[in-house]
Order: C-alpha cells, then structure tokens, then sequence
C-alpha cells in the first residue's frame, strides 16, 4: 500500500521553459520542498542516494537542466538561464519556498538564487562548490578549451547513455569558463555575504575533473574568509570523497547537513 500511495503522488513530466522544456521530478507529499541543482553537466539520477538517505518525510523536487539527461536543447546555456530554470520549475510545481541543495555548478546557482530570494529560501546546501577564487586567467582559459576540444570526438558517443550533455564541445568549454568569471573573489564573495538564509556547506577531498595537484583544495580554502564574514554560513563537514564521488559516497553528510537547516 505504502509503494502505491508514494506512485500516485510522485509526478514526472517535462516543464516548458523559453525554447525548451525540463524533466522534472516531484516526489510531492506535504513535507518541506528540497530542491536539487545538478552538477555542470550532471543529471538529477546523481542525488538518488541523497534522497534515499532523507526518506519521504520530505518533498523531492529534481529535474535536468538544459540540453542534460532528458530535458530539451536550447539557444541559451548561460548561468543565469540556469537560474531562471529554478524560478520555473518551482513556479511549474506550485513550491513558494525551499531548500536548496546544489552540487558543484549547482552550489553557485543555489547561492546566487538563496541570495536573491531570501523570503523563499527556507536555507541551501553547497556540496564543493560556490568557492570564491581566482582560478580563472588566461592559461586556464586555453586549457579549458583545449580539454573539450579533445573530448568532442567522443562526447556524442556518450550522450544515449546520460553521461554527457547534448552541448557541443564549445558550449561545454563556455558554460565552464562562465562559471570560472562568476567563482572571482569579487563576483562571488559579495554574493556569499549577503546571504541571510542558514547555509552549510559540504565539502570534499582532492581533485577533480581537469584540476592538478592542490589546485581544488587552494579553491576551496576560499571558503575560510567566507564562514568569518556571514554567521549564516557554516562548513557542515568536510569529507574524504573527491569532487566527483560526492554524492555517491558521502550522501550521508549531505543528508546531514540538509537536516541540519532549521525549518522555518
């Protein structure tokens, strides 16, 4: 009975945005709406773990993003098309405030949104991501774009299985450097400290894809001169993952900390 009740309220559909549509996911049920932002090129089947581990107590709202997984292509792949998507797929499910639960690309979109809208974020959870740093300069550009342009033969190999966006190499190689110009201490760091919604972050171990050595950890040190400016935001834990393996093998800290935002 229990498995045919959760059938009938959980709903998966496409959500016309502009000129595209969203797969999206909602598990519905009367508790707080816990809204999931993907990873650059992830999909929503990355927080199954996560959402297994907080259990139906709480409503489950995930989709994919532009040109990811089962949602459309679009003209627009720009980060604040991406935020927009958040507006409307909450307005398309009818959620007026939530918590927000963003990994990597996700964790900036999470932060921007929470600080735009603090009367509709119940609090948000940045899993390695939302990092201030300057680790965006002209070398790290070429590298960039040589990377995708060295993926390209075999990204449309990968696209029937969900494992790479329906994005040209270009796009991709766009899309990261974005982030790269919005990740500036002086881009992200006012955005973090205007934050008046509780914030905690998970963060992870190591690398990740296309970082050497301790780039990653230097990036995430950013996050010290944060946590001592905005006594909203707090570091949940710190975890032994990579940046990758997160989700899979730390959900329990992320669950964690989801649990730690007090419901408001």
């Amino acid at each position: 009975m229990e498995l045919t009740m959760r059938e009938n309220i959980t709903w998966t559909g496409m959500v016309p945005v502009e000129d595209t549509a969203l797969a999206v996911t909602d598990t519905g049920g009367p508790g707080i709406p816990v809204v999931y932002l993907n990873g650059q090129f992830a999909t929503q089947g990355y927080w199954r773990r996560v959402i297994a581990d907080l259990g139906t107590g709480r409503r489950h709202i995930t989709y994919d993003e532009r040109a990811r997984g089962r949602s459309k292509r679009s003209a627009d792949y720009s980060f604040e098309a991406a935020v927009r998507d958040v507006d409307a797929v909450l307005a398309a499910r009818g959620v007026d405030r939530a918590v927000l639960v963003g990994w990597s690309y996700g964790a900036v979109v999470a932060a921007h949104w929470a600080h735009r809208n603090p009367e509709r974020t119940v609090g948000a959870v940045l899993v390695d991501g939302a990092f201030p740093h300057d680790w965006l300069d002209e070398a790290m550009e070429l590298r960039i774009r040589r990377l995708f342009r060295r993926m390209s033969w075999f990204l449309p190999l990968l696209r029937p299985t969900g494992l790479a966006p329906r994005m040209n190499a270009a796009q991709q190689a766009d899309s990261n450097i974005e982030l790269g110009r919005l990740s500036r201490e002086r881009e992200l760091g006012p955005v973090l400290d205007g934050i008046t919604v509780p914030v905690r972050y998970v963060v992870a171990s190591g690398t990740s894809f296309g970082s050497r050595g301790d780039e990653q950890e230097r990036i995430r040190a950013g996050l010290d001169a944060v946590t001592r400016r905005n006594v909203n935001i707090r570091i949940a834990a710190k975890v032994t993952s990579n940046h990758g393996a997160i989700l899979k093998k730390d959900h329990t800290a992320v669950a964690g900390a989801v649990r730690s935002i007090p419901d408001r």
